[in-house]
């Protein structure tokens, strides 16, 4: 069984958690949770940073000590981990003991060995990035990261001797291409080390900053907060501490970080490892940033997005379904909720949730709400089989390689096949024919073929994909990718469960207030009979026959079919909630029962001029019809 340790950069907590972290955390989470399918021996790690001088300030601007404002602004990580579905292995704290001893054995172990000394420093400060820059980098007095200016700074400080390893560094990661991924920040590295390198201020004083892991040679200094922070990676598994342990999920597979932290974690950590002695990790892999309308997030420009409020609105499978399948991993992406309502209604809305609808309903209606027994697979079904064996080791490869957003776009190609396979198929049309064979069989393809787009889908979308998969009757959790994906593995006979829109379609042209006013608006339109009413207020209702001449879905819902009919002389358009249980095709030429008198009313824009009755019970829902021919606009007595 192979391993996969994977971690993400551990969190400043001098403020709460933006898309940015939720995005790096999520796709952690996607991997570790592919990884676990596929076999292998998972273990993930996150986790906060919580020392330094940005925190010290925050606390210093709330008026409560560090620790206090370190033990509540983990919270809303925590929280919003937990909402996001996170199933990380460890959530280590930098100041846990477990951590901060290692730190100063660490120090110890290099400081008694000559590698760490004490030397003077001048020049140049960053306090957002808490780091040094030599003269050779900084331009105008500017920070070169994030462009802010810097402070002039001249003290008494501990060093690494990092510039000792400047040639192994290079040697490493020109032997070992995959250490640095993608490649273009393995050049942007190498980039950064054609420059003499600089040994490390591992130090801050006491006197500038107190807030920080004291060294163990010298009280009156604290560890520098990146120094701090890197040995996490070790320290949550046992290093110095449980060598079966550490060896056995040591090295780490994946480091994720954003591009911002590259030089931190590409040059300082493995020359810190190295002087150590620690094994190298096999692969640092940078990833981009998410911008806001193009421009990186900030708290200055306003333009910091809240996961938080993008969950509440969308859900939390839609975020994490948006942030995975919408990054090139490597590139930056942009952000517009805009680009967010586009793909949700064209991939999950339209395709999936639309594809989920039209299989339970087919099966409700024709199979007793049951999954058919499949007969022979002909031609059609033997190509859709073929794709859907295939995309799994297509889906293993994009996640091996780190190219998630094209093993989602390979199951979605599927979801669009089997959409494309019923249209060709037309089981509602089947269902008319005396042999009921192929119709069953059209019904059983497509069913199972969800069945396997829910579990390759289920590591970005867990809650939906349970959801679909109790709709299909299937009770079993996806444990094992290899195993699920054989095909043939849906029962015939269990019984399939109607489920609300998996992903109801969101109205781009509305405002989130007025998209929930039309959501409860569509929940009104049902065919449910009214509270108990007076015989002479039943006198006023008029009801009426009418024929169905046109039926079709209205645009950006799940439940409502526009209806035009001819009642008597007169042609009428009306809205029905109908849509979860009747193709639009099946109700073409049938004759129903209208109320003819009610007052007209708009829907999703749309004038509804009566309403259908129908009859419901349970998930059955069927229309009111005439016992034989009759002509419309005939009197209901």
């Amino acid at each position: 069984m192979a391993k996969f340790y994977i971690t993400t950069p551990i969190y400043y907590v001098n403020d709460r958690p933006h898309i940015g972290h939720a995005y790096t955390s999520t796709l952690a989470d996607v991997l570790a949770r592919y990884h676990r399918l596929f076999g292998d021996e998972t273990y993930f790690l996150t986790g906060t940073d919580e020392h330094g001088q940005k925190v010290q300030a925050a606390a210093e601007k709330r008026g409560i000590p560090p620790q206090q404002h370190a033990d509540e602004m983990v919270l809303p990580f925590q929280a919003l981990w937990e909402k996001l579905a996170i199933t990380h292995d460890d959530f280590i704290r930098t100041t846990e003991p477990r951590h901060t001893e290692i730190v100063q054995e660490i120090l110890q172990d290099l400081y008694d060995r000559g590698e760490i000394y004490r030397g003077e420093y001048d020049g140049w400060y960053c306090v957002p990035d808490e780091r040094f820059f030599t003269e050779k980098e900084v331009e105008d007095g500017v920070c070169p990261e994030c462009g802010r200016r810097l402070n002039r700074i001249t003290e008494s400080n501990y060093f690494f001797r990092m510039s000792a390893y400047q040639d192994w560094l290079i040697g490493y990661i020109e032997q070992n291409p995959a250490f640095i991924q993608p490649d273009f920040r393995r050049n942007e590295t190498l980039g950064f080390l054609r420059k003499p390198l600089q040994d490390l201020c591992i130090s801050r004083p006491k006197r500038r900053l107190s807030w920080g892991i004291e060294l163990p040679f010298d009280p009156d200094f604290v560890t520098y907060v990146w120094v701090d922070a890197l040995v996490n990676y070790i320290s949550a598994i046992g290093y110095r501490r449980d060598d079966d342990t550490f060896h056995a999920r040591w090295p780490a597979q994946y480091h994720l970080i954003g591009k911002d932290i590259i030089t931190t974690h590409t040059v300082y950590w493995p020359t810190l490892m190295k002087a150590m002695g620690v094994t190298m990790p096999e692969t640092i892999f940078a990833h981009g940033w998410w911008l806001i309308d193009n421009v990186k997030m900030g708290k200055s420009l306003g333009n910091v997005v809240d996961p938080m409020d993008l969950v509440d609105v969308y859900g939390v499978d839609a975020f994490r379904y948006y942030v995975i399948a919408g990054m090139v991993l490597g590139q930056d992406a942009n952000f517009t909720e805009a680009l967010f309502v586009e793909r949700f209604n064209a991939e999950l809305a339209n395709d999936l949730g639309n594809l989920l609808s039209r299989v339970l309903n087919l099966i409700y209606r024709n199979c007793d709400g049951r999954v058919p027994t499949g007969g022979e697979n002909g031609p059609e079904e033997q190509a859709l089989i073929a794709m859907a064996e295939g995309t799994l080791p297509r889906l293993e490869e994009a996640v091996r390689s780190m190219t998630l957003d094209k093993g989602i776009a390979e199951v979605i190609a599927l979801v669009r096949e089997t959409n494309r396979y019923l249209e060709l198929r037309k089981p509602w049309v089947q269902a008319k024919a005396e042999n009921l064979e192929p119709m069953r069989t059209s019904l059983y393809t497509a069913a199972e073929s969800l069945r396997l787009v829910a579990g390759m889908m289920a590591p970005v979308m867990p809650e939906r994909c349970g959801v679909l998969l109790r709709a299909l009757g299937v009770g079993d959790p996806v444990t094992d990718l290899a195993d699920w994906c054989v095909w043939g593995k849906l029962s015939p006979g269990s019984m399939v469960e109607r489920v609300p829109p998996l992903f109801p379609r969101i109205q781009k042209e509305t405002s989130l207030t007025e998209q929930s006013m039309d959501q409860k608006e569509e929940e009104n339109v049902n065919l449910e009979s009214d509270p108990l009413i007076s015989v002479d207020e039943f006198s006023h209702v008029e009801l009426r026959t009418a024929k169905i001449l046109v039926a079709e879905k209205v645009e950006g819902t799940a439940k409502l079919l526009r209806l035009e009919v001819m009642m008597g002389e007169e042609r009428r358009q009306l809205v029905a909630g109908v849509a979860l249980y009747y193709e639009p095709d099946e109700l073409i030429g049938m004759t129903v029962v209208v109320v003819a008198n009610l007052k007209p009313a708009k829907i999703r824009g749309i004038e509804s001029q009566g309403m259908v009755l129908a009859a419901s019970k349970g998930e059955t829902l069927k229309l009111i019809t005439t016992d034989g021919e009759l002509s419309s606009g005939a009197q209901v007595q």
